[in-house]
């Protein structure tokens, strides 16, 4: 049967629908007055026709009102824009669940990137037995954070799934009965989340999306690939930071912690027992039905009468698991052997853990912790560290912690952070003995600078009397200059040998986390990610030297300015010279739903990212590696990047145009994360204290989209002028790497909208800055388009390219509210009597607004 091409199965299996279920929505009554979905559809009309004619959103918001409100007054204007924004939000979970649903139909399953389309490709060129030794040495981690770039409320969320399943099936009751149900529940949350809320939100997708999928893909690779014989290896492997990152959010507390270790481990047992209660029905034979009822019961007192204690240890379980396994094969003909087989797998993958909750904490909060431990030292007139060990250099501080042990008491400690986290160690030692080492055994150091950062948090951690830790410490480098010396700081850990006994003791694995989105926030788009490249080559350089196996752990989000964009491509496009044991990556906010959200995307993005592994490894181990003049090539297009970027950066209005022209200070007032949006409490804006997702998330507001462009056009502008516009030309159609670079920026551009803004090139103050980001994303799109030799941006993504337009479009009324309420805060704040009413309702607006806004943006990934 001929297979539609994918635009065409877009357009018919969710734009169409879109369409149809859109209308059934917008007549639905949600309140007294019924008109809003009638007026919407007209209001958006008025949006772009008005932006095509250069009018500003104050223009078009008036013009709507004298020809379609005549009487109305500002109260009900005001009252109508809520409504307008209600029923957005709303329209923006009927495209999410639309998409979810058509999802097999759009995206081919067992096309490219497949396990399906590997198993055939290995085939084919006779590489079975690699593909084989591949699988029993690789692994994915995706580990899900909390970062707030979306934060639906439980209850939208069962609506989003529940609805999905609806139009799936086509159910048109059901499906109105779900849109209604979806006009009268609240989106926003009264108050912030702490993080044990935003756990339980996320472990939700672990027990109805990750537990499933995870086990059917090693199951399939078990059956097709290794004949039946089981894989020893875990192949994926989940993290989880809620309740463990420390960085800049004060509520993560011990008590937190513990708390959401505790659920990870009652969840999985949960998943356990639902799958032996199907079990016991088809495993009803003699000799193995007494064995079932009591694994089964065992589980059930465990999840469901425990305060804590559990009435079946993990080895017990798998023990009992096998004897049940070989009776079958022997006594019964090894019937339901597949669904057996099923859940041993999944023990496998998820033990009593689930998810390996990681620790993080900034190298800043640790260096003044690590004070208070010295002084509590020195104080009690300890030989552990000697009298002028603050006056020592670098090198002889290591030596001294890297062999300190002691037994550390939160209690003698007076400040609070200095308590919490040796309690946080502490708490890593529980979780180990609760849920199993893979429960908690990772201590990532953000902003790491140094190798003595490193050390201390490996002496604080054997101070806690624990001199061999069963834990891996991660450093974490990810500003420009910190990812340049990335390797000669590992360097000194290597051969340091305390160190290098620990990394032994750790099977001579060191894992390192390099940062994207603060990367990109302070170096620019292209800086940010060549810095990365580069520091993944001489990080694996010097890691083979010492015999240190290197694994790379990506903190990314969704959109390209954070990391994201076509992650399985960017994997798939780095050569030998980059050490590709894992794929580890942070998933978070709209990525999570978008690309984990549901079996089948789950499925297709778990897939594809250990096919990207796969063309590394298995297919193309020589073809990616990037010959010393494309590295040149890439050196300068980078450094030509960050000076345009570092002058924009360092512009006189950059931060104060951040401030009064964009929503960066409404971000702490969404309630859609626990953490605050800046690391420091001063009212003064410090960019180094500036978290990245405001950062990327205002751009975004603005849709300008600075950080996914800015710098391209400038450096690709400059091989343009001085005629070397071929090298340029011929390094994108031969490198994977910068193909895959550049498009994603062109996604960045793809998203943005400078007509919404451009009333701003008027202002006095801001005009010739909004002028500056202007004229590079004219540069920066006329040249992408050049060297991709398309007329349109996305051309080759058709079907994303769609998607994206549908977003766009539904939230173009919302942005146009918000640019008019930033606009009238500003008018009534220099009026001579502040209506200071007035201006708290125009900044609620922006508010909501906002919040739509980002849950619109989830196909950034």
């Amino acid at each position: 049967m001929y297979t539609l091409p994918k635009i065409e199965r877009f357009n018919q299996d969710v734009l169409s629908k879109y369409n149809i279920y859109n209308s059934v929505f917008i007549t639905l009554p949600f309140d007294s007055i019924d008109n809003t979905g009638v007026l919407l559809p007209l209001f958006t009309d008025v949006c772009e026709t008005g932006f095509k004619k250069l009018e500003n959103p104050k223009e078009i918001v008036n013009f709507f009102s004298n020809k379609y409100l005549s009487t109305a007054t500002e109260e009900e204007k005001i009252d109508l824009m809520f409504r307008f924004i209600q029923y957005i939000e709303r329209q923006i979970v009927l495209f999410d669940a639309i998409e979810d649903a058509a999802f097999p139909a759009v995206n081919n399953m067992e096309g490219r990137g497949s396990l399906r389309d590997i198993k055939e490709k290995a085939n084919a060129k006779e590489k079975d037995e690699n593909l084989m030794d591949f699988f029993e040495n690789f692994n994915v981690r995706t580990v899900l954070t909390a970062h707030p770039t979306q934060f639906y409320p439980g209850p939208v969320l069962g609506i989003i799934n529940d609805l999905t399943e609806a139009i799936r099936k086509n159910d048109l009751l059901e499906i109105k009965r779900l849109l209604a149900q979806l006009g009268k529940t609240p989106f926003i949350q009264a108050e912030k989340p702490n993080p044990f809320d935003e756990a339980v939100s996320l472990i939700w997708y672990l027990e109805n999306v990750f537990y499933e999928t995870s086990g059917e893909i090693v199951q399939y690779l078990q059956k097709n690939i290794f004949h039946n014989h089981e894989i020893k290896n875990q192949v994926i492997k989940l993290g989880f930071w809620p309740g463990g990152d420390r960085d800049g959010n004060p509520f993560v507390t011990t008590e937190i912690t513990l708390k959401v270790a505790e659920r990870l481990r009652t969840s999985i047992m949960k998943c356990y027992y639902m799958e032996m209660r199907k079990l016991k029905r088809k495993l009803t034979f003699p000799g193995v039905d007494t064995l079932v009822a009591e694994l089964e019961n065992k589980l059930y007192r465990s999840v469901f009468y425990s305060r804590g204690e559990i009435y079946i240890t993990l080895e017990e379980f798998v023990k009992q698991l096998n004897v049940i396994r070989n009776i079958i094969i022997d006594e019964h003909q090894s019937l339901y052997l597949d669904e057996l087989e099923a859940l041993l797998v999944r023990v496998n993958l998820f033990g009593f853990h689930f998810a390996t909750l990681d620790i993080r904490q900034n190298s800043r909060i640790h260096n003044a912790v690590f004070k208070d431990i010295i002084d509590y030292y020195l104080n009690q007139k300890s030989n552990l560290f000697p009298a002028n060990y603050y006056d020592l250099s670098e090198e002889e501080k290591i030596e001294i912690v890297s062999k300190v042990t002691g037994d550390l008491n939160s209690a003698d400690f007076e400040n609070e952070i200095t308590k919490s986290t040796i309690e946080s160690i502490k708490a890593i030692k529980t979780i180990q003995q609760n849920n199993g080492e893979e429960g908690a055994n990772r201590y990532i150091i953000s902003n790491n600078e140094s190798a003595l950062n490193v050390m201390e948090t490996f002496a604080m951690i054997r101070l806690n009397n624990w001199e061999n830790p069963s834990v891996d410490i991660i450093p974490l480098f990810e500003s420009v200059d910190d990812l340049q010396k990335a390797h000669l700081v590992m360097e000194q850990l290597y051969t340091n040998p305390e160190y290098a006994k620990h990394l032994a003791s750790r099977g001579n694995k060191q894992t390192i986390m390099l940062g994207f989105s603060d990367g990109t926030k302070d170096g620019g788009y292209l800086m940010a990610n060549w810095s990365i490249y580069k520091a993944k080559e001489m990080l694996t350089e010097m890691s083979r030297k010492y015999d240190v196996k290197v694994i790379f752990f990506d903190g990314r989000g969704g959109p390209p300015a954070r990391g994201g964009g076509k992650t399985h491509k960017f994997y798939a496009s780095l050569g030998p010279t980059i050490e590709n044991n894992e794929i580890q990556v942070t998933v978070q906010g709209q990525t999570i739903s978008s690309n984990f959200g549901t079996l089948d995307s789950c499925r297709y993005n778990l897939e594809n990212l250990l096919s990207a592994g796969v063309t590394n490894q298995v297919f193309s181990k020589t073809k990616n590696e990037l010959s010393a003049q494309e590295k040149e090539i890439l050196e300068q297009l980078a450094e030509l990047g960050y000076e345009k970027y570092l002058s924009f950066k360092n512009h006189p209005k950059f931060i104060p145009y951040l401030e009064k022209m964009s929503t960066l200070k409404y971000y702490s007032k969404t309630n859609i994360g626990s953490r605050p949006s800046k690391r420091s409490k001063s009212e003064q804006l410090d960019f180094a204290d500036l978290r990245a997702i405001p950062f990327v998330g205002s751009w975004s507001q603005l849709k300008q989209n600075v950080p996914g462009f800015f710098g391209v056009g400038s450096a690709l502008k400059h091989f343009e002028t001085t005629g070397q516009w071929d090298k340029v030309s011929d390094l994108y159609h031969s490198s994977l790497f910068f193909k895959t670079l550049l498009e994603n920026s062109m996604m960045s551009l793809a998203k943005s909208f400078l007509p919404l803004t451009a009333y701003m090139k008027e202002d006095p103050e801001f005009g010739e800055f909004w002028q500056i980001i202007s004229d590079e994303f004219v540069e920066t799109e006329r040249l992408l388009l050049k060297i991709a030799g398309h007329t349109t941006l996305m051309e080759n993504y058709p079907d994303g390219k769609a998607s994206i337009d549908i977003r766009e479009r539904i939230v173009l009324p919302l942005l146009t509210i918000q640019q008019y309420a930033l606009l009238r805060i500003n008018e009534l704040n220099k009026a001579e009597k502040v209506d200071t009413e007035l201006v708290k309702v125009y900044e609620k607006i922006v508010t909501r607004s906002l919040f739509g806004n980002t849950n619109a943006s989830r196909n950034s990934a």
